[in-house]
């Protein structure tokens, strides 16, 4: 394993933690402490393979990865990234594979959006918490959001903000199959 090493338009890539250090030594900016390089050392010793970024002055920070790459080229091009890094393929939850679920039938959806309204008075705007209710005919959960979004668009000012349907502030359950 290597570490890559930046900061600003200075960087490296280094076998050891000590060349690491030493790199970092060689800079003035830099101020190596015992701890400093105690932290260095463990992180370098520990698993985790996230960049670590060290703060120097308020908003100037070094930065030090965990690289399998062997040469700058490599690490330039992402030819070694390491394997826990790759980001797994994404599992889909069991609240997603519910509102995916294709079940014909009637619907009772909630929504909790935020609804501007004119303030009597002064003719200023505000957002105001609203639950909407209905019931609706849809195939799956998704669905039933999207037609209560639908039908609330055509209805209240264009500036109200609704939310995911992956949020909690969507809910639905089913009512029942839909009589043919």
């Amino acid at each position: 394993m290597n570490l890559y090493l930046r900061y600003f338009d200075r960087e490296t890539l280094v076998s050891t933690v000590d060349e690491a250090i030493d790199f970092l030594k060689a800079i003035n900016e830099i101020e190596m402490t015992p701890e400093l390089e105690a932290d260095i050392r463990d992180y370098v010793a520990s698993s985790v393979y996230y960049p670590k970024r060290y703060k120097i002055h308020p908003r100037v920070y070094f930065i030090i990865i965990k690289t399998d790459a062997a040469t700058m080229q490599d690490f330039k091009e992402k030819k070694a990234v390491h394997p826990d890094s790759v980001p797994a393929a994404k599992a889909v939850s069991p609240a997603v594979a519910k509102l995916n679920e294709l079940r014909d039938g009637w619907y009772e959806g909630s929504v909790n959006f935020k609804r501007v309204l004119l303030v009597p008075g002064t003719g200023k705007f505000q957002y105001r918490d609203t639950l909407f209710v209905a019931r609706v005919r849809a195939m799956s959960g998704m669905e039933c959001y999207e037609r209560i979004i639908e039908h609330l668009r055509e209805r209240v000012d264009e500036r109200s903000q609704f939310p995911s349907a992956k949020g909690k502030n969507f809910k639905f359950r089913f009512l029942g199959n839909a009589k043919r």
